[in-house]
């Protein structure tokens, strides 16, 4: 008789947790198959630092095959689930359509960009939720940097030097805190170099967010902490603002105000994969529902959690649990578990947890944190923020907090490898995690890479 088999699709926060935890429980008493179109784990609160070149992109990558044992991978971006016929469709890196039949299927597919109907966003923006596009956006601020200081014409030096981050929640925050660090250490290696910008001005950086303060969704003190050191920077916060229309040459605010620009970088949120909706099944606000054992009512065999389901938050009823890498990560444990329970190991538990506190890296060495809530900021928030990371990585902390050690050492290596263009980061994708394929790029889109980048 064959093993049963457990099919996770997605490998992220919350399934890579339970494809780990599983492995572990049943010690091959039944196949674990992870589908996932790439063959790493991305640990994405630390991306905003490889966009400004503190961390190289491996280091935030953690192996699956190397830190998963008894784990089998298929590579893949599944595009289908037939619950009758238990089973999955999946395309596979080389275009070629594959299948997978199941007996238990853990569904932890995550979440990908938010949209918003506003006229231009989708073409001139660009998200930050997968590694393409954090490899995307570093190439692309040295480029504004390097071609602002060649540029003879002083409005497109400014407008190069110009960078507009929409959404001050956790990414949109720390992406500008640490993109203003890493611009303004590239301005200052041009001009020891005398090729310096126009008038020896520092780059210009804008938060911009809806909400009446940055990151809305933590305590008033981390936000005005927050608020203080971007200030402090250089950095331009507009709460109660947002963009109206996105354009080639810059972007219009909702008070009227037109910005000169060539980066909008857009970071609003997230909102779950697609696929949740395409399985048919109940959904609330795209995540689809689960009980409190994280089992999708009415199909027993199949399980859900992190981003992608709506799970009962037992600690205020009647509410859902938040899209964090720190539910996602629980989640995925108690998933992991209930699938073995399941299988005659162990008894099935609700998920039930309590957020222990968050940390926003706000670059340097400058960070706010309220671990077990106790509000923190300065060096002291930053090695808490640090030393969290470190704990919560699955693997390379050695290599992390080397490359931590040499960035406060050396200087920023501020220099562009072209290997992810404009158009393989397209801000509507439903697969953030993939750089796509130029057979969808319109051809008069030109080489926007070497003039103009949007």
């Amino acid at each position: 008789m064959s093993r049963s088999r457990i099919v996770i699709v997605g490998a992220g926060f919350a399934g890579y947790k339970a494809a780990r935890t599983l492995s572990r429980t049943l010690r091959g008493e039944a196949e674990i198959v992870l589908v996932n179109p790439n063959d790493y784990f991305l640990y994405l609160p630390l991306l905003p630092e490889v966009s400004a070149g503190v961390l190289e992109p491996r280091r935030v990558t953690v192996s699956l095959p190397g830190t998963l044992r008894g784990v089998r991978l298929v590579l893949g971006e599944v595009d289908g689930v037939d619950l009758g016929e238990r089973k999955i469709t999946y395309v596979d890196p080389e275009g070629e359509a594959g299948e997978l039949s199941y007996d238990r299927l853990v569904l932890t597919v995550g979440s990908v960009n938010k949209l918003l109907p506003i006229p231009g966003v989708a073409e001139h923006a660009h998200g930050f939720r997968g590694m393409p596009e954090a490899l995307y956006l570093r190439d692309h601020i040295t480029r504004q940097i390097e071609m602002a200081a060649s540029s003879e014409d002083p409005a497109e030096s400014d407008a190069r030097c110009t960078f507009v981050v929409v959404g001050a929640g956790y990414t949109g925050t720390e992406v500008a805190a640490h993109g203003k660090l890493f611009t303004d250490a590239l301005a200052k290696q041009h001009r020891r170099a005398g090729n310096g910008l126009r008038g020896d001005r520092l780059p210009r950086w804008m938060l911009l967010d809806i909400a009446p303060r940055v990151l809305p969704e933590l305590d008033e003190r981390l936000s005005r902490t927050a608020h203080r050191v971007l200030a402090k920077r250089g950095v331009e916060v507009r709460t109660g603002m947002s963009v109206k229309e996105a354009t080639q040459d810059g972007v219009l605010l909702d008070d009227g105000e037109f910005i000169d620009t060539q980066s909008l970088i857009w970071c609003v949120g997230v909102r779950p994969d697609p696929l949740v909706q395409e399985t048919g099944l109940r959904s609330e606000k795209g995540r689809l529902c689960v009980d409190e054992y994280l089992r999708v009512p009415g199909h027993p065999e199949v399980y859900s959690c992190g981003d992608a389901a709506a799970v009962p938050d037992l600690t205020h009823p009647g509410q859902y649990t938040p899209m964090t890498g720190q539910h996602a990560v629980r989640q995925g444990k108690t998933l992991a578990r209930n699938v073995a329970a399941s299988y005659g190991y162990g008894q099935a538990q609700p998920y039930k947890h309590s957020d222990l506190g968050f940390t926003v890296d706000l670059g340097g060495l400058q960070a706010a944190a309220n671990p077990l809530h106790v509000p923190l900021s300065g060096p002291l928030a930053n090695a808490v923020m640090r030393a969290y990371h470190l704990a919560a990585l699955p693997g390379n902390r050695v290599r992390v907090a080397a490359d931590w050690l040499l960035d406060a050492l050396l200087p920023r290596q501020g220099v562009q490898l072209g290997l992810v263009r404009s158009w393989s980061v397209p801000l509507e994708s439903s697969s953030p995690e993939l750089a796509h394929s130029p057979a969808g790029a319109v051809s008069s889109q030109r080489s926007d890479d070497s003039d103009r980048d949007h």
